[in-house]
């Protein structure tokens, strides 16, 4: 792979100037020290690139791939991640597990655990499956929801 005068500048002024982060530092490290272009003083192997970096060869690989198919500005960056995954739950759902949690836990227990919340719901049908985790997360971000009103009446009353 070569650079250009340009691409080799641009490197260089990242590797060495201003605030960027690690991974773009490293991966403009491995461009520069790749680089077959007439402008390299001396190449490395990816071997010594990799001992010297403390990195693995594959990375050496997938960043000078990411260059040859894709550009300078994705070896340096990455790729961007478009995945979506979707919502298992809605907002029926977080009303439910809400007024569930709220509610009296089941006989030999005194209160309600991740774990039997994901399971009841399960069994009440209101999901198909359910992680204790997403639990968690459904409930922290609901948190102010599941708190009671903890307003002191008789603090402003003075004699």
């Amino acid at each position: 792979m070569t650079l250009t005068r340009e691409e080799r500048d641009q490197l260089t002024t990242l590797a060495s100037k201003g605030k960027h982060s690690a991974q773009q530092i490293l991966n403009a490290l491995i461009l520069l020290g790749c680089d077959e272009g007439e402008f390299q003083s001396q190449r490395s192997k990816n071997e010594e690139l990799s001992r010297v970096l403390n990195i693995s060869m594959r990375k050496i690989d997938r960043v000078k791939e990411r260059f040859v198919t894709e550009g300078l500005e994705t070896a340096l960056l990455g790729r961007t991640r478009d995945r979506v995954y979707p919502r298992k739950t809605d907002g029926d759902f977080e009303a439910h597990l809400i007024a569930l949690s709220c509610s009296e836990p089941p006989e030999g227990y005194s209160r309600w655990t991740l774990r039997l919340l994901a399971d009841r719901v399960v069994a009440l049908e209101y999901i198909d499956e359910i992680s204790h985790e997403t639990i968690r997360q459904i409930l922290k971000k609901r948190n102010a929801a599941l708190e009671a009103p903890r307003v002191d009446h008789t603090a402003g009353t003075h004699r």
